[in-house]
């Protein structure tokens, strides 16, 4: 019996060892699956959203040699009673507004500051669609209507087989993809494991096999959509999407901030959601496309590629669409309210990111959040509205 007692107590201190080795050599892994789980945690979600480098891989984009370029200021703008109630009850973060090109109002909220890298969400889909652009115009992106496996092979015989470039980037190739934020057991949720385990996306959507309509037929938001335009850029061209849109984009915009994107295990950009930006240059990015591409006198997305990506493009929304298909026409991962003006489009991501642009009044309003009350209807209906409100009162 007492050489029983040795044993069982060698035995658990084995297990007891193991176990320790483990939680050591995975620490990292183990550390980014907590974060997953209370990342949009209530009292959590505002220091989460920038700081995601404390939690997760991440790669750097360079920002070039040149000094940052001074954002003009105007005439301050005192904003409206009515938007002042918004910026509580959406827990917005930081408000940016350009008139003309100069900055009229600009705060931060909810103990956030200036120098805060921001998480986009899906507003990094709108930053990979003006690479796109550039890439098509020098010509290592042929055509819209190439195969996407012509840039990426290992998409051959899954979901994407027959899919174009065109149809990801209106969100319509068909495959199916469930975008439920709410739900653990979603593709967006295992997804998002995935990137905390440090897994690989190229395979995850090299794995997905199911489609609900023929590609180009119907439109349907599906994020993993882009994560393939990212797999069709890197095909295209050999290098990855941090160095590329640095090159092109980010760098020509001499941008005040060091952003940065998520990574996978393999350092693959999380292009879907995953670029981290300061408040003041996500509206270099938005004043540049008020300018159809033009910054400090350099065309840096072809003015063309500005106003196709920013007008409707997608194919008609089928029967289990996206809620916002009743509010929003789509383009090449922008979105245009279909009540809008001339040239009023949006990049928009979850739980309150937006960068709002209305070019024929001159106007770019960034706006992010950590509003866990995000998909509540009419909540993003009534976003649109206050921004609709700031340019009638500028």
């Amino acid at each position: 019996m007492r050489s029983f007692g040795k044993w069982l107590g060698r035995s658990l201190l084995v297990v007891l060892l193991g176990a320790v080795v483990v939680a050591v050599w995975k620490r990292e892994e183990i550390n980014r699956v907590l974060a997953v789980n209370s990342l949009f945690d209530a009292d959590r979600i505002v220091s989460n959203f920038s700081t995601m480098n404390s939690a997760f891989l991440t790669v750097p984009l360079a920002t070039g040699t040149q000094e940052p370029s001074a954002l003009p200021t105007g005439t301050p703008f005192p904003l409206p009673a009515r938007v002042q109630d918004w910026l509580v009850e959406r827990q917005v973060t930081s408000l940016l507004i350009m008139k003309d090109g100069a900055v009229v109002y600009e705060d931060y909220f909810l103990d956030t500051a200036a120098e805060d890298h921001r998480i986009s969400w899906s507003v990094a889909k709108s930053y990979l669609s003006a690479l796109v652009g550039v890439l098509l115009s020098e010509g290592a992106i042929g055509s819209l209507d190439d195969p996407v496996t012509q840039y990426a092979p290992a998409l051959a015989g899954g979901a994407y087989d027959a899919t174009t470039v065109r149809d990801v980037l209106t969100m319509s190739s068909g495959v199916l993809f469930d975008e439920d934020y709410l739900d653990p057991g979603s593709d967006i949720n295992r997804m998002g494991r995935v990137l905390a385990l440090g897994g690989k996306m190229d395979q995850f959507a090299a794995d997905l096999t199911e489609t609900f309509a023929v590609a180009g037929a119907q439109w349907q938001y599906v994020s993993i959509d882009t994560h393939v335009i990212g797999m069709v850029v890197r095909g295209a061209t050999g290098r990855s999407v941090p160095a590329l849109l640095s090159e092109k984009i980010v760098a020509p915009l001499q941008l005040e901030g060091a952003p940065y994107y998520l990574t996978d295990g393999v350092g693959t950009a999380f292009v879907l959601g995953g670029l981290n930006v300061m408040t003041r240059d996500y509206a270099r990015f938005a004043q540049m496309f008020v300018q159809r591409g033009m910054w400090q006198g350099e065309q840096i997305v072809p003015e063309a590629w500005v106003v196709a990506s920013t007008s409707p493009a997608a194919p008609p929304a089928g029967p289990n669409a996206h809620p916002a298909a009743d509010f929003y026409d789509y383009g090449y991962q922008w979105w245009i309210p279909k009540d809008g003006g001339p040239r009023e489009y949006l990049a928009r991501g979850i739980y309150g990111q937006y960068l709002y642009i209305n070019e024929a009044e001159g106007v770019v309003i960034v706006s992010t959040a950590a509003d866990r009350q995000f998909r509540v209807p009419g909540v993003d209906a009534g976003n649109v509205a206050i921004f609709r409100a700031i340019v009638d009162a500028l």
